[in-house]
């Protein structure tokens, strides 16, 4: 009997061991075999007990106890597997399995299938019904109708009209970001056209520095700088030219549905122009590590995120960015809805397009690739010298980090785990034997060797053509490119070509491009794919009505960009119109009927006035999608034309929601920096080119020393306007951080706005600022006659008060300008 007893145990334990291996095989190990998510794999059984991040994951013979069976079983979350949920059998073999002391077999376990394809869910009634994914509607009225409608239900009274000369200041500050001089003020006031004010704006949608002013609003949405960001915070030499572009499309009153087209997909448009080729910089400004994509192609995920949450935020108002690890928590957004429309930039690369005649871009190319091969020929002849030498030199680098990284060097290369990869790649890739080095040890004659080659390749860099103007951009990679009749599907390239490259188009003659696959991620994990994603959109603002990639005229490229932005733009789109309406009217008033500007989901604000949202949305698109008749709509209400001062709604509506006065408001960083250049008579109004580098403190410089940042006089040369200032990602400029610069790292909607004691220190005290108002002070004083009259003309576009007279009698010039600079009117729109 005892040994029949046995044999039945044995047996049973060998039965509960093979199922629960033919389990883990077939739906734990895609994840925790190979792949190692959270540092577990259930491979063996000494690795499934030594646990992953949260620790061991069985505990033998305490099956309750067990991470692994409170993870299958919803008591931890999130609820394992993430293909599908175990179901109760399942989850009972594996307790038993653990229960008996989960033996595993004489064997490693292999992972038999991929993961499931998740199951997404379906769009909800509440969701589809949610106020932003509706149709915007076509409603009657006009601006003011909408917004007195409002107040008479509150019963609020709105404020009267403002002065002529707050007026003039509101619309040159706010169209252009300058002041009026004296004689503007004076000519408006005292004109008695009764089309005076219309005028005006246009006379200010004509002018240059229009451009300059609201430019920086959408830069801001672009996430745009001169620098890469992050440690080594290179320089972007060609950056400027996306920042030009999008300062000359406002000046031109450039369609807005042709602005975001050309930035999405200018090189995908029927007939590119150096114009839509520099404008998809947009897509390629995100920060980036290190200077090639190549030297770090795990963040080629991050930046594919960053586009996302760009074009989410920035032109629908989404945040589409949080479905990248799982369906989104408050709108209806899934993580395949996310990998759709990943899907539909994955093929980018980065690309500097030659701004050159295509002849003249192909043999720049062309000369270019053949001396970076004779370059690439001697290179490798100088590592074949070289590499004996380091390999004497390395270890000995190497043993200054911690064991594990040494541990890590040591597997051979083919026996790394993932997390050894990662280890070992990132000290390899940056610890190099220098040429000092390797000469201390070399022989003579490979010294002589080494010495003739960097002669050759030196001689060689001579050589180079000269480059024509470079825009950096992108387009798709060269993953697959098949020549005309040559089937669908050819054989793979190398993968998807990352490094920056220079030309237009990667692939010469006539072909068809085939977009590489891209595959939903299992928590966004790079490493763990589960089902391939075709291209798409956010189902709950989908109406199904257009493809998600279209045919090219050139052929190169997936067309998939272009069908973004064909999709973003079409007429049925509820968000596109809404949102940059909302963004127009927020720059205006200081706050959008939609507080929130880049988020319409759940979390963001609802419309205070909702009808007149969809007013001006519709308004926009027949209008041609003209942010220019936008302004004129906007500036010509009586609800822009307000008294700020007034107070008689505030006990009714204390923050103004109703727009019952016009909102006062300081005035962003740029702004008050180029009034301070306008007012004192130094301002440099050349428009576009290359960034300036105002002084900063030797200090400052000392402790950011990567990248750039020339030293340039404070003078002509840099007292340029704002918008033309060095973004560098890892330095901000003092003063725009002193006064609310937001994060360069990311789109911004609304900046943030603080007063802080900082900022009036900076304003008394910088030296840049402490000059310009001698500056200002010699200006008041050429100009002669009352010099505190002058100085209010000057800086307020207005004369001042008895009471101002009185508190600054006594003051030298110098003092004189420098506390006008200061006051808060000075800062503030009124």
């Amino acid at each position: 009997m005892w040994r029949l007893g046995f044999g039945i145990v044995v047996t049973v334990a060998m039965w509960a061991q093979e199922d629960a291996a033919a389990l883990l095989e077939q739906k734990c190990l895609h994840c925790h075999g190979e792949m190692r998510l959270g540092k577990l794999d259930l491979r063996t059984r000494e690795s499934a007990l030594r646990g992953g991040e949260h620790g061991a994951s069985i505990v033998p013979g305490a099956a309750a106890t067990s991470k692994l069976i409170r993870m299958v079983s919803g008591q931890d979350t999130p609820r394992m597997p993430l293909g599908g949920a175990l179901t109760e059998a399942e989850i009972g073999v594996l307790r038993t399995w653990i229960s008996g002391g989960a033996s595993y077999p004489e064997r490693t376990l292999v992972a038999k299938q991929k993961l499931g394809v998740t199951p997404e869910p379906p769009l909800r009634e509440a969701d589809k019904k949610w106020w932003a994914f509706q149709p915007v509607q076509a409603v009657g009225g006009t601006i003011d109708s909408w917004l007195n409608a409002a107040m008479a239900k509150a019963g609020v009274k709105p404020a009267p009209r403002a002065g002529r000369a707050t007026l003039i200041r509101r619309a040159y500050l706010d169209l252009l970001g300058l002041p009026p001089t004296p004689a503007e003020v004076a000519a408006f006031v005292e004109s008695r056209d009764p089309q005076a004010w219309p005028k005006l704006i246009d006379h200010l949608l004509a002018s240059p520095h229009y451009g300059e002013r609201w430019g920086r609003h959408w830069l801001d949405v672009a996430r745009y700088a001169d620098s890469n960001g992050y440690e080594h915070d290179f320089d972007r030499p060609n950056a400027w030219r996306y920042r030009d572009y999008v300062i000359r499309a406002l000046n031109e009153d450039k369609p807005y549905n042709v602005f975001l087209t050309e930035q999405l997909a200018g090189d995908e448009i029927d007939q590119p122009t150096h114009d839509s080729l520099t404008a998809t910089g947009f897509l390629r400004s995100y920060a980036k590590v290190g200077y090639r994509e190549k030297d770090n192609p795990e963040f080629r995920f991050e930046y594919l995120d960053d586009m996302i949450a760009t074009i989410g935020r920035g032109v629908m108002g989404l945040t589409v960015q949080c479905a990248r690890c799982h369906d989104h928590k408050f709108d209806p957004i899934s993580q395949k809805d996310y990998y759709r429309m990943q899907a539909g930039l994955f093929g980018y690369v980065e690309v500097d397009h030659p701004l050159a005649p295509p002849a003249e871009a192909k043999a720049w190319r062309e000369g270019n690739a053949r001396i970076d091969a004779a370059i690439a020929s001697l290179r490798d002849k100088q590592r074949e010298i070289e590499a004996p030498y380091a390999a004497r030199i390395l270890p000995g680098k190497y043993k200054r980090f911690p064991a594990n990284v040494q541990e890590a060097i040591a597997t051979p290369e083919e026996k790394r785990t993932p997390g050894q990869v990662l280890l070992a790649n990132q000290v390899i890739r940056t610890t190099r034997a220098t040429p000092g080095e390797i000469d201390r040890i070399c022989s003579a004659e490979d010294l002589a060797a080494r010495r003739e080659i960097q002669r050759e390749m030196a001689a060689l860099e001579k050589q180079r053509p000269a480059a024509p103007p470079l825009a950096m951009g992108v387009t798709d990679g060269d993953y697959r490119f098949t020549p005309d009749g040559a089937g669908d599907e050819p054989a793979p390239g190398k993968g998807i070509k990352t490094e920056a490259i220079s030309g237009s188009f990667l692939h010469e003659g006539p072909g068809r491009y085939i977009a590489p696959p891209s595959f939903l991620l299992v928590r966004g994990d790079m490493h763990a794919k589960a089902e391939p994603m075709p291209p798409g959109f956010p189902r709950a603002v989908d109406w199904g009505g257009l493809p998600a990639a279209v045919a090219t005229a050139s052929g190169k490229t997936s067309g998939r960009r272009l069908a973004l932005a064909q999709w973003l733009t079409a007429p049925e789109h509820p968000l596109t119109a809404r949102v940059m309406a909302n963004r127009i009217w927020h720059h205006h008033f200081g706050r959008g009927l939609v507080a929130s500007l880049d988020n319409f989901g759940r979390m963001g604000d609802r419309p205070t006035h909702p009808a007149l949202l969809d007013y001006l949305a519709t308004e926009f698109r027949t209008r041609g999608w003209s942010v220019k008749a936008m302004h004129r709509l906007i500036m010509t209400s009586e609800a822009y034309q307000r008294e700020s001062a007034d107070e008689s709604g505030s006990t009714i509506d204390p923050t103004n929601r109703l727009l019952w006065r016009y909102p006062m408001r300081r005035l962003e960083a740029e702004i008050v920096r180029d009034q301070v250049l306008a007012v004192s008579g130094a301002m440099n109004c050349s428009v576009g080119g290359p960034a300036v580098f105002p002084p900063l403190p030797e200090e400052l410089l000392a402790s950011s020393n990567k990248g750039v940042w020339k030293r340039q006089a404070d003078g002509p040369e840099t007292w340029r306007r704002s918008v033309y200032v060095y973004r560098k990602r890892g330095l901000p400029f003092p003063m725009f951080e002193t006064f609310d610069l937001p994060d360069q790292n990311i789109a911004c909607g609304a900046r943030n706005v603080s007063t802080v004691p900082t900022q009036a220190l900076y304003l008394m005290n910088d030296p840049f600022l402490l000059r310009q108002a001698e500056l200002f002070a010699g200006r008041i004083r050429e100009a002669g006659g009352d010099p505190v009259a002058t100085a209010f003309r000057l800086a307020l576009a207005r004369e001042p008060r008895t009471e101002e007279r009185a508190a600054v009698a006594g003051l030298s010039l110098e003092a004189l300008a420098q506390v006008v600079l200061n006051l808060n009117e000075f800062l503030y729109l009124r």
